[in-house]
C-alpha cells in the first residue's frame, strides 16, 4: 500500500509547520496551536487511511473476476465483470468511498484506459466492461488498483486488490470446407482410389489403457482372447495429424498458427481425428500425440485450439529444423497408419525435406509452403521444397503470409486435381 499526501494535504501540512515556527518565534501561543492542529489533521488523515486497508486485515473485501468467453479468438470481445463484496459492516466501511480502478495488459486493452460500468450498493461494488483480444497468447487482467482518500481530501492510499485472472486467446481461425471426395472419404479411396476395407477387415492392435471401447473389436477380441481395437482409428474416417512449422518471424507465426488451427478445425468438423504436431507444441508430451474426435464436441476443439496458445516464434532456423525433424519422427512412430497429414511449413533444410518425404510410405501427405518469410532467397528455398515434396508424393502449393486462409486451403485442394 502507498500513502501519500493530495495537493491540499502538502498544503496544509506546508501552512500548519510555518505557522506554528512563525509562532514560536514570535511568541504567539494561538498561532502556535493552530498550527499544531493542522499538522494533526494531518498525521491523523494518514494514518486513518493506512488503518483502514481493503486489502488486508480481518475485514477485507473479497474480489470475484468473471471474464466469458474465457478463452477467446484473437479479435473477438469478451465481456469481464469485477464484483468487490463486503462481508461485514467494517467491510462496508471500507468499501464505502473506494476509488476502483481495473488494470489490463496492453493487448486486451489496446493500450488505452478501461471503461467501466460501476454499479453499487451497500455492501457491493461491480464493474463491468468489454475487452478485444488483439493476438493469441495468455493475458493478464487485474489485480483491481484502489484508492482511498480522508473525508478532508487531505491523504491519499493506493493498494491493490484481489489477484489477477488470465485471459487465455486462441487464434483466429477460418471455417473451411472439406470436400468429401478429396479429404473426408474412407482410407483406402483416397489414397488408392480403391474401396475401404469393412470394420471387420481394418487392421487391429492390442487394446491400450485409455482406447476408446466403441473401438474395440468384439469379434475378434473374443476369438483371440483378448481385447483388439481398430487401429484406423475410426472406422471409415482416416486419422489426421496438422504439421505445423513455426517461422522465426512473428507475424508469420501467427498467421501460420491460424492457417493449422483453421485445418485441425475443418477436418474435426468433418469427423476425423485430429492432432496438432510441431514446433514446439509438446510432441514428447502423450497427451499432445494423441488425436483428439468429437464434431460436435467442445471439448475437442478447446484440447485441440489450447495447444497453440503458447507457441512462440523459433529462436532460429537451426531450432526450427530440430523441432521439425522431431515431429516428423514422431509422425513415424506413433501407431496411426493410413492417416492423412497436413501440414503448414516454411523452407526446409535437405534433412527435413527427406524426413517428410519418407512419411508417404504409410500417410498421405499435403503442405502448404510459406514463400514469403523475409528474402529472396528464402522464396527460392520455398520454391525448392515445393518440388521436392511434389516429387515425394506429397501434394503441395506456396502460400505467402498474410493472404486469406480460405484462398489458400483451396489452393491445396486444387493441388490434387
Amino acid at each position: 500500500m502507498r500513502v501519500r499526501l493530495t495537493a491540499r494535504g502538502v498544503g496544509l501540512a506546508t501552512a500548519g509547520l510555518a505557522a506554528t515556527v512563525v509562532g514560536v518565534v514570535i511568541g504567539a501561543v494561538d498561532l502556535v496551536r493552530i498550527g499544531t492542529l493542522a499538522l494533526l489533521l494531518v498525521v491523523a488523515a494518514l494514518v486513518g487511511v493506512g488503518v483502514l486497508d481493503p486489502a488486508r486485515g480481518r475485514h477485507r473485501l473479497q474480489v470475484h473476476r468473471t471474464v466469458s468467453p474465457n478463452p477467446v479468438h484473437a479479435g473477438q470481445r469478451a465481456d469481464v465483470e469485477v464484483a468487490v463484496f463486503a462481508a461485514d459492516t467494517a467491510g462496508r466501511a471500507r468499501l464505502a468511498g473506494l476509488r476502483l480502478g481495473e488494470q489490463a495488459s496492453a493487448e486486451l486493452s489496446g493500450g488505452r484506459p478501461l471503461r467501466a460500468h460501476v454499479s453499487r450498493a451497500p455492501h457491493r461494488v461491480a464493474l463491468a466492461y468489454p475487452v478485444v483480444a488483439a493476438r493469441r497468447g495468455r493475458w493478464a487482467l487485474g489485480p483491481l488498483v484502489v484508492t482511498r482518500t480522508d473525508p478532508f481530501g487531505v491523504a491519499r492510499a493506493t493498494t491493490s486488490l484481489g489477484e489477477h485472472a488470465d485471459v487465455a486467446v486462441w487464434p483466429a481461425v477460418t471455417a473451411l470446407p472439406v470436400p468429401r471426395e478429396v479429404l473426408a472419404g474412407e482410407p483406402d479411396r483416397v489414397a488408392l482410389g480403391a474401396r475401404s476395407p469393412s470394420t471387420d477387415d481394418a487392421a487391429l492392435r492390442d487394446y491400450r489403457l485409455g482406447d476408446d471401447l466403441r473401438r474395440v473389436h468384439w469379434r475378434s477380441s473374443a476369438r483371440r482372447g483378448e481385447l483388439m481395437v481398430r487401429s484406423d482409428e475410426r472406422a471409415g474416417m482416416r486419422p489426421v495429424s496438422v504439421l505445423l512449422d513455426p517461422s522465426t518471424r512473428a507475424v508469420s507465426l501467427e498467421w501460420s498458427i491460424s492457417l493449422a488451427s483453421s485445418v485441425a478445425l475443418a477436418m474435426l468438423d468433418a469427423g476425423h481425428p485430429v492432432r496438432l504436431v510441431g514446433g514446439p507444441l509438446g510432441q514428447d508430451d502423450r497427451r499432445t500425440a494423441r488425436h483428439v474426435q468429437g464434431r460436435a464436441s467442445g471439448n475437442a476443439r478447446a484440447e485441440l485450439l489450447d495447444r497453440t496458445i503458447d507457441v512462440g516464434v523459433a529462436e532460429s532456423p537451426a531450432a526450427a529444423d530440430a523441432d521439425l525433424l522431431a515431429a516428423a519422427r514422431l509422425l513415424q512412430t506413433t501407431d496411426a497408419g493410413g492417416e492423412v497429414v497436413l501440414a503448414v511449413l516454411g523452407p526446409l533444410s535437405a534433412r527435413s525435406r527427406a524426413a517428410l518425404a519418407s512419411l508417404t510410405d504409410t500417410a498421405q501427405g499435403w503442405a502448404m509452403v510459406r514463400t514469403a518469410d523475409g528474402s529472396a532467397t528464402q522464396d527460392r528455398e520455398a520454391e525448392h521444397t515445393v518440388r521436392a515434396l511434389r516429387r515425394a508424393g506429397w501434394r503441395a502449393c506456396p502460400v505467402t503470409p498474410g493472404e486469406d486462409i480460405g484462398e489458400c486451403w483451396l489452393r491445396l485442394l486444387g493441388s490434387a486435381r
